[in-house]
């Protein structure tokens, strides 16, 4: 990603660019020497950055400095380069290519990152956990079906990111307010040929399709769209962080924590979730960006203002760049996440009587009671044995016991030893396991198999 946003990469798509039309203006009559093509097509990339900041000091113009960088190297060329175009020839149409390499590399990293969460679904699908609704402990998922949320808006981002690498426009040959007048100027009143223009351009850069109309730039509607596609990834990305630090918390689940890694430089014994804490940094930039695009296609007045300039060469490239650091944290830490089953499944048994409560009630009125007043009894003791696990008055969770020595609950016949078969964890997670599997099976795992070189990526190193 860092390669793509280079100077280097996005200038020798300039001279790519320059290369296509004028080997277009060629093809269709313009009286362009086959030596001059072949001279541009010799130097896309020896690009000589000095001679460029010394024609961009003069001129202040960075496009017109790269012009004639271009043209020192390739002298044939010289009177042809930029024949007709507009500086939004090469910028827009390059930034276009740059996000759509940009939108493949993320792609790539989604992939990867759902088949480490996969693996880790699969091992842990059925481990019962505690569910959480308004952050409150809920009906019992498994630590798998979690990871299946997780993996959900993945395969949600995915979708966008493959629809917008599908339909993402070229800006095309439009010249400087969008009319094309330079190129039929130069077809001598040609409409056919400057259509063709713009067509075979647009299919010599690797697009199928150009934009129907543009002003000198493209719809920065189109940008908004893009960082859409991009924050949405880091969402997601966030969303699994933020559960996990509080799994962290709660001791359930940690992030990979290495053999000599510290913690805290004053509390030895800490373990700090630092990555996923990083994972939650980077995306509220990711997300602020997004709403920047917006406000950029918001004011650009007519057929284009350079208020959209400086701001964007900072916006996208970023917006990519912190996402794509966000996936190499979330790969690296799904692809090492440590899982402590006793912990969970002590954190279990504080509830379990809570959330058995329903079958009890439903056990007690088959044995004759009155499910208002079986109801009653239950919230009562519920009360206070939450109360007494909370504030250190019992060690565990004494709600059957409670219920056992209860006079309405014993004349019912209901023992203490059937009330306990209740607490099985298994019986309270539903569908589950097998939600885990179905998902896998019918959705990740035919992603996976469609995309196996770029879902077995090796992870990148996680750096400090």
């Amino acid at each position: 990603m860092l390669a793509l946003w280079s100077p280097q990469e996005r200038h020798g798509l300039w001279r790519r660019l320059w290369l296509a039309l004028a080997e277009a203006e060629r093809e269709l009559g313009v009286d362009i020497p086959e030596a001059a093509v072949a001279q541009m097509r010799d130097h896309l990339d020896d690009i000589d950055f000095a001679a460029v900041a010394g024609y961009e000091k003069r001129f202040r113009h960075d496009v017109m400095a790269h012009v004639h960088a271009f043209a020192d190297v390739a002298p044939e060329a010289r009177r042809y380069i930029h024949l007709g175009a507009t500086s939004c020839y090469v910028t827009d149409n390059g930034d276009l290519l740059l996000m759509r390499r940009g939108l493949e590399i993320l792609r790539a990293k989604v992939l990867a990152t759902l088949g480490a969460l996969a693996a880790f679904a699969r091992r842990w699908r059925d481990e019962p956990a505690l569910g959480y609704t308004h952050l409150q402990p809920a009906q019992l998922v498994t630590v798998g079906k979690r990871a299946a949320l997780w993996m959900q808006d993945l395969v949600l981002d995915l979708a966008d990111l493959d629809h917008r690498i599908a339909t993402l426009p070229f800006r095309g040959v439009k010249g400087t307010t969008g009319t094309q007048a330079s190129f039929l100027s130069l077809f001598d009143g040609d409409h056919a040929k400057v259509r063709e223009l713009d067509r075979r351009v647009t299919e010599k850069m690797g697009f199928a399709a150009a934009m129907p109309v543009t002003g000198q730039t493209y719809s920065r509607k189109v940008d908004a769209h893009v960082l859409s596609a991009v924050s949405g990834v880091a969402a997601s990305a966030a969303k699994f962080a933020s559960d996990l630090r509080m799994l962290q918390a709660f001791g359930e689940i940690e992030e990979p924590f290495e053999k000599e890694q510290i913690g805290s430089s004053a509390m030895a014994y800490k373990r700090n979730p630092m990555r996923c804490e990083r994972i939650n940094a980077l995306a509220r930039f990711v997300l602020s960006l997004e709403t920047n695009a917006n406000q950029t296609h918001a004011v650009q007045y007519f057929e284009r203002t350079l208020d959209d300039s400086a701001n964007r060469r900072l916006a996208i490239p970023e917006s990519f760049l912190a996402t794509d650091a966000i996936l190499v944290l979330y790969g690296n830490v799904a692809a090492g996440l440590e899982v402590h089953p006793a912990r969970i499944r002590r954190r279990v048994d504080d509830e379990l009587p809570f959330m058995a409560t329903e079958e009890i009630i439903v056990r007690a009125v088959r044995a004759g009671g009155d499910r208002q007043a079986v109801h009653e009894v239950i919230r009562r003791h519920s009360v206070e044995s939450a109360r007494a696990l909370k504030d250190g008055g019992a060690a565990r969770n004494d709600l059957l016991d409670r219920l056992a020595g209860d006079a309405e609950f014993t004349a019912l016949g209901l023992s203490l030893d059937e009330l306990r078969e209740t607490l099985q964890p298994g019986r309270f997670v539903g569908r589950a396991p097998r939600q885990v599997d179905e998902f896998l099976e019918e959705v990740v795992q035919p992603l996976l198999d469609a995309h196996a070189a770029e879902a077995s990526a090796a992870p990148e190193e996680v750096r400090v």
